[in-house]
This record gives structure tokens, sequence and C-alpha cells, in this order.
């Protein structure tokens, strides 16, 4: 049991914790925005936990759909679904309990944010076979990992408003940026396997681009949040980000496996100073 328990803990990522606190700031801040202020421990646990659990079920999908790819690249040959040390009914059994769990969390909500939940997960099982036919994949991981946003409004305000989705267009951005450092690790194994990432599409502007997504991502934001009436944390909070972003262009700009891996290791804490200067911006 402690072997497999193990397995299962390799399978949905509990040892990195990055993977999901991307999906975390993001959300948070929008339950913030849409509540004015603090929105209660009660939607701050489900959105929490539900984030954990959802990210955790994608990895399972995400394993089994790429197991066929993922033993011709170095980072992730050893996966369990990958390596056969789980099998591929076992996997999805974990993802749908997990997806269960944190439907179940959702049910104690209200009705726009179970039908929200829906397009969530439809756009969660997409995402996975986007990589054989889109050229930038990336895009649809960005809407994938950016509608907590949309179904925080819709916990908070029972309705998604057009501010909801300007969010997520701009926070659609960062993940571009940061999941396509994640792709330049890979980058040299994706195209021996005839993958498709941003990174072999941008091609030798991608180091540009990052920087241009990063930066669409904080002029959205700050735009649609009024970062000039909002007060000194958001200000403070966009400068902290600001200044991760060049943090991450000097890792990346030479395309080492480390220094981009680096860079998207570290984006939680970019994710992390947006979200306290909109919270702090509510005190």
């Amino acid at each position: 049991m402690a072997t497999k328990l193990k397995l299962y803990l390799d399978l949905i990522r509990w040892n990195r914790p990055a993977g999901w606190l991307l999906l975390l700031w993001p959300s948070l801040a929008a339950l913030w925005v849409a509540a004015g202020g603090f929105p209660g421990w009660h939607l701050i646990a489900v959105f929490t936990l539900g984030t954990i659990l959802m990210r955790s079920a994608g990895c399972c999908v995400n394993d089994v759909a790429d197991r066929d790819f993922d033993k011709h690249v170095k980072r992730t040959a050893n996966r369990p679904v990958t390596s056969g040390r789980i099998g591929v009914k076992e996997a999805l059994a974990v993802g749908v309990v997990l997806a269960l769990c944190a439907f179940a969390l959702v049910l104690t909500t209200n009705a726009a944010t179970i039908q929200w939940s829906f397009a969530a997960l439809a756009v969660t099982l997409l995402y996975p076979y986007a990589k054989r036919h889109v050229s930038m994949p990336q895009a649809v991981l960005g809407v994938a990992f950016s509608f907590g946003i949309p179904m925080a409004f819709a916990a908070v305000q029972g309705s998604v408003p057009p501010l909801a989705w300007g969010l997520l267009l701009g926070n659609l951005f960062w993940v571009l940026a940061y999941d396509t450092e994640y792709a330049m690790v890979d980058r040299d194994d994706d195209l021996k396997i005839g993958m498709k990432t941003s990174a072999i599409t941008l091609g030798r502007w991608d180091v540009l681009a990052i920087a241009g997504f990063y930066a669409a991502y904080l002029t959205v934001w700050a735009v649609l949040l009024d970062a000039s009436q909002r007060g000194q944390w958001f200000g403070l909070g966009l400068m902290g980000a600001l200044a991760q972003v060049l943090w991450h262009v000097f890792l990346i700009k030479d395309r080492t496996r480390e220094g981009c891996f680096k860079a998207f290791r570290l984006n939680h804490w970019l994710g992390f100073s947006v979200f306290l200067g909109v919270a702090l911006s509510y005190r």
C-alpha cells in the first residue's frame, strides 16, 4: 500500500505544488475582485481544494494521453503511466475520483458555478489532445488554467460579467509565458517526436514573445482593475511581478534547459505578487 500510494502521489505531482499554485493565485484574486474584498472562508476553501484536486485529475488524464510521447522525452520518461508502473485504467480511475471530489465541492456553491464547472472540465480534457493538432496548444492550456476566474465570479455574484472574461484573457497571456518557458525545456525532444508546442512555433522569437506575453498579462490586469485608482498595494504587487519578469527573461535568454525550467518553476511567486496586491488593495 505504501508503494502504491507513493506511485499515486507521483502521478498527481504531489511533490511539485508549483503546478496548482499557478491555478490558485488568479482564482483567489478573482474571488477578491468579485466580492469587493474578503470572499469568506467557505469559497476560499472550495477554490483552494478544488484547484488542487482538478490539477491532480488533469495530471492523470495528461499522462494517459501522452504516454506514448513521454517515453521519448528525457524529463517525462519515468512517469508512472509511461513507465508502466500504473496502468491506463487505474490512472483514469484515480483521475475520475479526484474530479468527483472536486465536483462535490462545487455542489456547495451555487447553480451558476456548477454549470460553468462542466465547461472547465471540457477544456481540461481537451488540452492533452490539442498538442497533436494546434501549433500553440499553450493557448488551450491558458483557457483551462484561467477558468477559475469566471467560476470565482459565478460563485460570488451568480453570473459572469465582462470583467471576468477580460481578466481571463489577461491571465491567458501569463500562461502562454510560463508554459512556453516549460516547452523550451523539451524543445529538442518534442521536435523529434512531432509534438506541437509554442516554443517550436515561435522559434528564435521565443524569448521576445515570452516578454511580450508577460507584459500583456500585467497590462490587461492593471487596466481592467484600474491600477491608478486602486492604491499603493496593488501598484507594489505589479512592480514585484514586473521585477520577476525581468529576472525570468534573464534566466531564459540563453535557452538552457536549467534556466528555462527554473523560470517556469518560479512563476507561482509572480502570480502570488499579483494576488497579494489585489487582496491588500481592498483593505
